[in-house]
């Protein structure tokens, strides 16, 4: 049943051709055995207009109705085939606007007043008033007004369907609009992690490199201490990009990767280490009790720390030492890292992703960065980021 629904409803024409074929019959057949033949073309002409009712509802509904004009004015009885003014009246209510479809129910209206009038012209002068309206709306006003009625209603239906699927189709659009600013969002972190993974990795390993090559021919232990640092340093990028990994494969296949902790704070005293290993002398110093920063914040700490160490070592020049200051206020973490180099760490890469990163990854959690050389020479890095609340009673 569902399937033949479907079909008709693809082929609306042919369902209208029907009815306007049972519509014709019964007037037809009123006509031959009455051997009133004019019947005939009028009741072509009004079955006719409803094959074409879906597509020119208006049209159609004139057309009928001026057909049954000349059936009143020529004094034929009425036949079973003016129903189709009822369904056009229907059609008129239900695919166009209210005020067209008010006007053609005052015509249907006023015509079966005229009809009334033209077959009951005793009841018009003898019975009272009350039931000339009872037998005008019994026989023609009703079925106007219930066809009208309905019509409108469908027109409504139409409406509040077609509403629906509107904002479906929006809520579809605005979906899809999250879905890529997220991709996009997802996108600007991954290249972040990766430009911050192995920019500073890769720098450190070519430093050691560097030094390793230079010292193999005078001093063997150096050289081999330098190689030990390249392995070390290869084995954390490793286990870095193979944690960053982890999470894409996660959220690719919403599978659990297993994964290493990313850094924070806590492993501030590696990256140190690692960077006075690659040449590179720098001194830390922290005030203020450390404490936890709410979500990504450490990891965003960390970051910005080690890009700042990386564009020192690859920018400030051999004789350059660093300094990294962490302090702990009541409500935000101050960090600071400033280097006596040549301030040409401005320009830390060709494409500026070293302190746009920094930047994104701040505000990200509602911090600041601020980046550039410093009036007595060197360069400095200094960012702001919100952090948990001091406890009450803490040292």
């Amino acid at each position: 049943m569902p399937a033949l629904y479907a079909w008709l409803r693809r082929h609306p024409r042919l369902v209208d051709g029907v009815l306007a074929v049972a519509l014709a019959f019964g007037g037809l057949v009123t006509a031959i055995v009455g051997d009133d033949y004019l019947l005939i073309p009028v009741t072509i002409g009004l079955t006719a207009p409803v094959v074409f009712r879906r597509a020119y509802p208006a049209g159609a509904f004139i057309c009928a109705i001026a057909v049954g004009a000349l059936q009143v004015t020529a004094g034929l009885r009425p036949v079973a085939s003016d129903l189709a003014i009822v369904v056009l009246l229907y059609t008129l209510a239900a695919y166009t606007s209210k005020r067209t479809s008010v006007a053609g129910l005052a015509v249907c209206l006023l015509g079966s007043a005229v009809e009334v009038i033209e077959l009951h012209p005793p009841i018009r002068v003898t019975a009272s008033m009350a039931e000339w309206l009872l037998v005008g709306s019994i026989m023609f006003a009703g079925p106007s007004l219930i066809a009208w009625v309905l019509g409108d209603s469908m027109r409504y239906r139409r409406a509040y369907y077609a509403n629906l699927e509107e904002r479906a189709a929006r809520l579809e659009r605005e979906q899809a609009a999250r879905a890529q600013i997220a991709a996009a969002a997802e996108r600007a972190r991954i290249a972040r992690e990766l430009h911050d993974v192995v920019a500073h990795n890769v720098s450190v390993m070519v430093v050691q490199a560097d030094g390793a090559a230079y010292a193999l021919g005078t001093d063997p232990d150096r050289a081999r201490e330098a190689l030990r640092a390249i392995s070390l340093t290869g084995r954390q990028a490793l286990a870095e990009m193979r944690a960053l990994l982890g999470v894409l494969r996660r959220n690719a296949g919403g599978a659990q990767a297993a994964r290493a902790p990313l850094p924070g704070l806590g492993q501030l005293d590696e990256l140190l280490e690692q960077t006075r290993a690659a040449g590179l002398p720098v001194t830390c110093t922290i005030e203020g009790e450390p404490r936890p920063l709410p979500g990504g914040a450490g990891l965003a700490a960390y970051r910005i720390v080690q890009e700042s160490l990386t564009n020192a070592r690859k920018h400030a020049g051999p004789l350059a030492t660093a300094e990294v200051r962490l302090r702990y206020a009541d409500d935000a973490l101050e960090l600071s890292v400033t280097d006596d180099g040549l301030g040409a760490a401005a320009a830390p890469d060709e494409a500026g992703l070293g302190l746009t990163g920094m930047s994104e990854r701040a505000a990200l959690y509602g911090g600041t960065v601020r980046a550039g050389p410093m009036p007595g020479g060197g360069f400095g890095v200094t960012a702001w980021l919100p952090a948990a609340p001091a406890r009450a009673g803490a040292a």
